[in-house]
């Protein structure tokens, strides 16, 4: 006898498993599950009701069903939740098996249900975009140039990216990218100071997996750790999970640690797979998160350290010999900004650095107040005029005066100059600033530093070294300009 026939489901009952003590959507009658993924993909409601109908028919809990499929608890517990991905094919037909239902039909199911959910055709519900739609510099990596316009009438300047230069690093997450087009899930975490190219590195690594129909998602909104704390259960597969600054989500005194566990979760479980999971740090924020605890003591990380372990590499601050030779074969063959870029950084290798601090150290010039401006400017033209590396404050202090406008120099404050110096003094990315103070060698007491009479030479109040970018900066644009009498 039918107990009650449903032809368009209208409620959901709710029933307690005993030996999981956590609700299901599974009424005793296999009445659908009611969430957003069934709303907007039938096939997996089809999948669920027909499970939920399976299970209520054979009159079994789900710590019993997992054990007949040979299936973990939380596999089985997951393939019924609520706002869940789609059930694996392993496990849908494991379950079929189980409730004596017919596999082919559950399996075509799921195939249907997982197309729908990689297409993105659930009104937004998955995580994230096609890689090919999102534009880089929207992924936080540092813009390194304007590409000019031809003309007027052309279309408007672009921020453009130097051409890449792979090192070490770069096959290894090579490596993890060919590991999730086979199937299989990663994570890796690039940890460098600022500006070395770890999230350039990320950008390229990924662009493999574009042609396949991979998604990639950042989480931002409102903020990282609750973007990530929210849909990270909803991330499908086939996805890059994009953790840059991963401090902001990992080291959240309220979420990290949950934020790692949903990580671990997502990494671990096949059905969620293929994933890749890429984050960057810098190495304090590295030390800090895999650090042992003091026995006895708090263990405020201990989720992300395991998470962590393994998944680390580091990113070395410069360009050795080879990277920097395939980056003047680039600049040789037209790359502007590289070409630019090496004849400030040839001998340091710290390109990116240079790359990624360039637009900001002319921001900071052309935005900057006006006693900011005049102080640059009486640097830029003591170092295209001669002057040495190191330049007294007192001296640009005093020739600056008159790079002020007559406004400007009546609007002054008295301590100006001291303002004009810290504003300076602020580094920009790759740990760059306009001006900053120095210490000459003379001051170290080297040998060449000594007089005839054995003391080192001393420079009288401290002198400051201009970058290296707005000097050439200086040296093409004011090159016709005659310093004011106050210089």
């Amino acid at each position: 006898m039918t107990l009650l026939k449903v032809a368009e489901p209208v409620f959901t009952r709710v029933r307690w498993d005993e030996d999981e003590h956590r609700r299901t959507h599974c009424g005793a009658w296999g009445v659908q599950v009611h969430d957003k993924q069934g709303r907007h993909n039938p096939a997996l409601t089809e999948l669920r009701r027909r499970v939920c109908s399976g299970l209520a028919t054979l009159g079994l809990n789900k710590t019993q069903l997992a054990a007949r499929a040979a299936l973990g608890r939380t596999t089985v517990s997951e393939a019924f939740q609520a706002d869940w991905p789609v059930p694996s094919a392993v496990t849908v037909a494991a379950l079929a098996r189980a409730l004596k239902l017919p596999v082919d039909q559950l399996l075509e199911l799921q195939r249907t249900a997982a197309a729908a959910s990689e297409s993105g055709m659930q009104d937004g519900s998955a995580p994230g975009m096609p890689i090919g739609e999102w534009e880089p510099h929207d992924l936080e990596v540092h813009p390194a140039g304007i590409a000019p316009s031809v003309d007027d009438s052309g279309p408007p300047a672009r921020r453009v990216l130097p051409g890449y230069v792979r090192r070490e690093h770069d096959g290894v997450l090579a490596e993890a990218v060919q590991d999730v087009a086979t199937g299989h899930s990663r994570m890796v975490v690039l940890a460098g100071t600022s500006s070395t190219g770890k999230t350039r590195a990320c950008w390229e690594a990924v662009q493999p997996l574009a042609p396949s129909g991979w998604r990639l998602w950042h989480p931002f909104d409102p903020t990282r750790a609750e973007a990530a704390l929210s849909d990270l259960h909803r991330v499908r597969p086939r996805t890059v999970v994009w953790l840059n600054e991963a401090q902001h989500y990992l080291g959240n005194p309220a979420e990290g640690e949950r934020i790692a566990a949903a990580l671990h979760t997502l990494l671990v479980r096949p059905e969620r797979g293929p994933v890749l999971v890429l984050g960057t740090l810098w190495p304090e924020y590295a030390e800090l998160y895999t650090a042992l605890p003091t026995p006895g003591g708090p263990d405020p990380h201990s989720r992300v350290r395991e998470l962590l372990a393994g998944r680390t590499i580091r990113v070395p601050e410069a360009f050795d010999e080879q990277a920097l030779a395939e980056a003047a074969l680039l600049a040789n063959a037209g790359d502007w900004l590289l070409s630019d870029a090496l004849t400030r950084a040839h001998t340091d290798g710290r390109l990116p650095q240079d790359l990624a601090g360039a637009p900001a150290l002319l921001d900071r010039y052309e935005q900057g107040s006006p006693a900011a401006r005049a102080v640059l400017q009486a640097a830029m033209d003591a170092r295209r005029l001669g002057v040495g590396l190191h330049l007294p404050q007192v001296f640009l202090t005093d020739a600056a005066t008159d790079y002020f406008s007559d406004i400007d120099y009546d609007q002054r404050t008295e301590d100006w100059a001291e303002q004009a110096f810290a504003e300076l003094a602020r580094p920009v990315h790759g740990k760059q600033a306009p001006l900053r103070r120095s210490i000459p060698k003379s001051e170290r007491h080297s040998p060449s530093s000594l007089s005839s009479s054995g003391r080192p030479y001393t420079t009288v109040g401290p002198v400051f070294r201009l970058s290296d970018y707005l000097e050439q900066h200086g040296r093409i644009t004011r090159r016709q300009r005659c310093p004011p009498a106050s210089f």
